[in-house]
């Protein structure tokens, strides 16, 4: 009865709403294209919502769930979630993780509370979830939907469906991803540049067939032989020998992470090499031989060009999650994509087959266009972050990308080097997070509020200066720091608590720089 009654106050709210459709009705919006599967009021959080109960308590809303069909094999899925009262006029969408394949109800429950109307995708990548797209092997239209398509359909589909729901359509469009939702929003910004506002594109995986490789090559060189495996309890050994050899790359000498550029830090896993048979504080030769390569990364053995960065030091608490599972590397199912499901990892070429991937998937999958001229031009704003301990997306590829936006901008503008990061700080900035693992997590600051920074900037014209990150553990925050668009950073002052972020002003820096490794020289 309770929740019948609820019912009913959630659709006379609608009915306010002069012009707009009730939420029952949103199933009239079905096409050719797109098919609306559920169009319920939801007012509790519980089984009759056929939700999860641990997704916490939600304000009443509006659930619209529907299968877009760009092309006859796709089967892209979304869901938009919209409050029955107290919506702030915008429209955000949200990203996914891996190979999606599954709705993320914790980032549309996240935006909900918010108060926006909030998308989110499968990607068209069902049934497969994660790490696992084998059942896409011989579906390009499906990795096309992946890479490419499928954020901007459920964004056109979304803002279709809000609009009609509350007779208006959004004020201003946002895009919030992180990882594979990194790329979700530079693919966005890149080619379809009328969709959103303001991007936030979190630790992105835009670079995918040569991330790939970079995955697969941490596989291969931790399983040479063996004695190629770094075990668990010798990696924070190299992480305390990297941070001792190294005081200045850490804000203040209490840190136990990187507090800059982990690149700077020129030591050399060499030095932890066994003096003598039996020692347990040091790396056999096999050992630091991987170390080595797995800071370097992947390299082509015919030219000896780097093809991806390698993982940072200070990323080694991840390591173990980096080698093959069932004699199978991370993320396996887009080299079957390439080369059959009966593909032998330790038998790829990284001189051919690097190639033969970028000239299969690279148009489909990569978001690496440097040329955000119409995104600019349309008077919107992106935030990248990234964490500088990322084990997964090696964070120097960030950097990378930044510089390459940054030099195309210098380039039409006709300007000179020194003014390409006024050029390209106008409407992009990245920030890249001391300590942070892969989009959250890590032994420094492991959370980063960035949805307040890229709203106030679209809505106030005020670029941010910094934004607020911290230590937060069990929902206790024992350190925050301001982060510092790139390529300044936050130095200490000097006096003041070092766990406040009172206590540190941003500055240039001169560490960084673009690179296309991180191998220790």
């Amino acid at each position: 009865m309770k929740y019948q009654v609820a019912l009913i106050f959630g659709i006379a709210l609608v009915s306010r709403f002069a012009g707009a459709v009730t939420c029952e009705n949103l199933t009239t919006l079905s096409t050719a294209e797109m098919k609306v599967t559920l169009a319920a009021v939801v007012s509790s959080s519980g089984s009759a919502a056929q939700l999860p109960p641990d997704i916490g308590t939600l304000p009443p809303f509006c659930r619209v769930a529907a299968t877009l069909t760009p092309s006859p094999d796709s089967a892209i899925r979304i869901e938009v979630w919209m409050p029955i009262s107290g919506w702030n006029g915008k429209y955000e969408g949200t990203g996914n993780g891996g190979f999606a394949g599954g709705i993320d109800l914790g980032a549309l429950a996240a935006g909900l509370r918010r108060g926006y109307a909030v998308a989110n995708t499968d990607m068209g990548t069902a049934p497969p979830s994660g790490g696992d797209a084998d059942a896409l092997i011989g579906h390009p239209e499906k990795w096309l939907d992946w890479g490419t398509r499928s954020t901007h359909e459920m964004t056109l589909a979304a803002k279709k469906i809000v609009a009609a729901f509350y007779a208006s359509a959004p004020r201003h469009s946002y895009f919030v991803g992180c990882s594979t939702g990194g790329e979700q929003g530079l693919m966005e910004a890149q080619r379809f540049p009328d969709d959103y506002d303001g991007i936030v594109a979190g630790a992105p995986a835009n670079n995918r067939t040569h991330l790939h490789i970079e995955i697969l090559w941490d596989s291969v060189v931790s399983t040479r032989d063996a004695g190629s495996t770094i075990p668990p309890d010798k990696l924070s050994l190299i992480t305390h020998a990297a941070l001792k050899a190294c005081p200045e790359s850490k804000a203040v000498l209490s840190d136990d992470f990187f507090s800059y550029d982990p690149s700077a830090c020129h030591w050399d896993p060499q030095s932890l090499v066994c003096k003598a048979d039996g020692a347990s504080q040091c790396l056999t030769q096999e050992q630091a031989t991987t170390a080595r390569d797995l800071y370097q990364g992947p390299i082509d053995p015919v030219t000896h060009q780097a093809i991806y960065p390698g993982v940072p030091l200070g990323s080694e608490f991840g390591w173990s999650a980096l080698g093959p599972k069932d004699d199978q590397p991370p993320f396996a199912s887009l080299f079957k994509w390439v080369f059959g499901s009966d593909w032998n990892f330790r038998a790829f070429d990284f001189s051919r087959d690097v190639s033969l991937m970028d000239t299969r998937l690279a148009q489909m999958l990569n978001a690496t266009n440097p040329d955000l001229t119409a995104f600019k031009a349309r008077g919107n704003k992106l935030i990248v972050y990234h964490g500088w301990a990322d084990w997964l997306v090696p964070p120097q590829e960030s950097i990378n990308y930044y510089e390459q936006v940054a030099n195309a901008q210098a380039k039409a503008a006709r300007s000179h080097h020194r003014v390409k990061e006024e050029e390209t700080n106008d409407f992009y900035r990245l920030f890249m997070i001391p300590g942070m693992s892969h989009c959250a997590g890590g032994p420094g600051l492991n959370t980063v509020n960035v949805i307040d920074s890229i709203e106030s900037w679209v809505e106030t014209g005020v670029a941010p200066a910094k934004i607020d990150a911290a230590r937060v553990d069990n929902g206790a925050t024992s350190m925050t720091r301001p982060v510092c668009p790139y390529p300044q950073t936050a130095r200490y002052l000097g006096t003041g608590d070092t766990a406040n972020a009172s206590s540190f002003s941003c500055s240039n820096s001169n560490q960084s720089s673009a690179r296309t490794d991180s191998l220790p020289r």
